[in-house]
């Protein structure tokens, strides 16, 4: 049951970080998983597995693959979404039916699937009033996520969210304005002066003023660019990332 306005509740949303110590049944995080699963679904197939880690020793053990973001070991639950077509293989196996999805299209259908189920999750969460985190990280080492998840072939890590009741409410982050990512009909490119335009809030905001000036750029961009997400780090983890995907069994 949703238990504030739908509009609202995606209006107001905001990535939570830290937690209280209330608990998250395993009534309340079934729930909430299988409404999940309701999410679209390429063919109905279910492209995707869930794996929940309660245990502190486990969250622990996860915590540097995620560059230790105190938010792994802080939530109550961390829930690792999969991109799985280990099990559905085995089904066609199973039924003398010959399966064709070692291929790199396979692996993105189970991917949007997944993501599609994790987003719907943090709706319901959200809803209920729990709090979530997106962890980015999840794809820069998804080798090491795999072991210590003893995930098999065709399975891949695609992201996590770390769950858990608020200790207290940060600032929403801000966002573009929505006519910078409108296009009516055919997509407009942007001249350099409407860039700075759609821009220009975002640049002038106190906190990102800030970053500029901590980092000692010159532009928000380039904190960006030399700083957040370098060159150099793109390249490293596109082939940790590619490099895995292949060993998971997709070509």
């Amino acid at each position: 049951m949703i238990e504030m306005d739908t509009m609202e509740l995606l209006r107001n949303r905001r990535t939570i970080r830290r937690y209280s110590n209330e608990p998250v049944s395993n009534e309340l995080l079934n729930e909430l998983l299988e409404v999940a699963f309701r999410a679209p679904t390429t063919g109905g197939m279910q492209l995707y597995s869930v794996v929940v880690t309660r245990d502190d020793e486990m969250k622990r053990r996860l915590a540097p693959t995620h560059f230790n973001q105190p938010t792994v070991t802080g939530a109550a639950v961390v829930l690792t979404f999969c991109a799985d077509f280990n099990r559905f293989v085995k089904w066609c196996e199973a039924s003398n039916a010959l399966p064709g999805y070692d291929n790199f299209i396979s692996f993105n259908t189970a991917m949007i699937d997944t993501l599609l189920v994790a987003q719907q999750f943090n709706t319901a969460a959200e809803a209920r009033g729990l709090g979530c985190c997106y962890l980015g990280t999840t794809t820069y080492n998804a080798p090491q996520i795999a072991e210590i998840l003893n995930l098999p072939a065709r399975v891949v890590p695609v992201t996590t969210l770390t769950v858990g009741f608020p200790d207290g409410m940060p600032e929403q982050v801000e966002r573009l304005p929505i006519e910078a990512c409108i296009h009516h009909e055919q997509y407009q490119d942007y001249s350099p002066e409407r860039i700075k335009q759609l821009y220009a809030e975002k640049e002038a905001l106190p906190i990102n003023r800030k970053f500029v000036e901590e980092n000692g750029k010159e532009s928000l961009a380039q904190v960006f660019t030399d700083v957040r997400y370098t060159r150099k780090d793109n390249e490293h983890f596109s082939k940790v990332w590619s490099d895995f995907i292949a060993s998971q069994g997709f070509k």
